[in-house]
């Protein structure tokens, strides 16, 4: 069942946004070579603590981190450990936040050091595909007009998106209807209404589309072992233009 947000509840949605935006930047100023992911992970379950939120992640069937960090190759869902970060490297940090009852989630992935050029383009593709994405999350339009648009935009570009991973509706559970596809037919799917809040998040692969899961059942790799990228915004389908609840501000003013 597809639930609508009340503008009360958006506000609460608002205020865990910030809190996991905020989270992101911290964790951005700490992203360096020599750096293990563990010690990313520590710190953002403290920063969501002490600003009276819960990792969202934390415990969801049963992953045991509050982030998932996905490095070069890795899609999604990685488990943070004594990687250490080098140049060359592209880090996604996903991270949710729980406050007051909601749930709000975000992704950005980074480049660490020096990276290939093609490298730096995938990010940069994939980061693009998100916001062409929520330019289509109006009230009126389809789901498919979101998802065709991610999709068509990162083929013209020679890069794949992941098909058995989807965003999805976010609220009082991490997960809720309908989902997310980054690719699909245009004026197909759901109509988009006011106050729907979506997780929208392109997973694009500098090579082919196909994945594989490795041996812990969480994370997703992708099967060629070329690099992949991740970013999420959590927003609120609006009338004229959808509104961005999460920021990539605080990272960007860091890095």
């Amino acid at each position: 069942m597809v639930i609508y947000k009340t503008e009360e509840d958006i506000e609460v949605l608002r205020e865990g946004a910030k809190i996991l935006s905020q989270t992101h930047g911290e964790i951005a100023s700490l992203i360096n070579e020599g750096v293990k992911t563990k010690t990313l992970d520590k710190r953002a379950e403290e920063f969501i603590h002490d600003f009276g939120g819960k990792p969202s992640f934390k415990g969801y069937n049963g992953f045991p981190f509050s982030l998932c960090i996905s490095v070069n190759s890795v899609v999604v869902h990685g488990f943070p450990g004594e990687y250490e970060l080098k140049s060359g490297d592209v880090i996604s940090i996903d991270c949710g936040v729980f406050y007051k009852g909601y749930h709000t989630d975000s992704a950005y992935t980074h480049a660490v050091g020096n990276v290939d050029p093609a490298v730096a383009k995938l990010l940069e593709v994939t980061k693009a595909s998100l916001y062409l994405g929520i330019e289509k999350a109006t009230v009126g339009n389809r789901m498919g007009d979101l998802s065709s648009t991610i999709q068509t935009f990162v083929e013209k570009e020679g890069m794949s998106v992941v098909r058995e991973l989807v965003g999805h509706g976010i609220g009082r559970n991490l997960h809720e209807a309908p989902e997310v596809p980054n690719y699909g037919k245009r004026g197909q799917g759901l109509k988009l209404q006011n106050g729907l809040v979506l997780a929208i998040e392109p997973m694009v692969n500098l090579g082919s589309k196909h994945i594989v899961q490795e041996a812990d059942g969480w994370t997703i790799r992708t099967r060629d072992n070329k690099p992949s990228a991740h970013f999420e915004h959590t927003v609120v389908i609006r009338k004229d233009k959808a509104e961005v609840l999460t920021t990539f501000d605080y990272i960007e003013k860091r890095v």
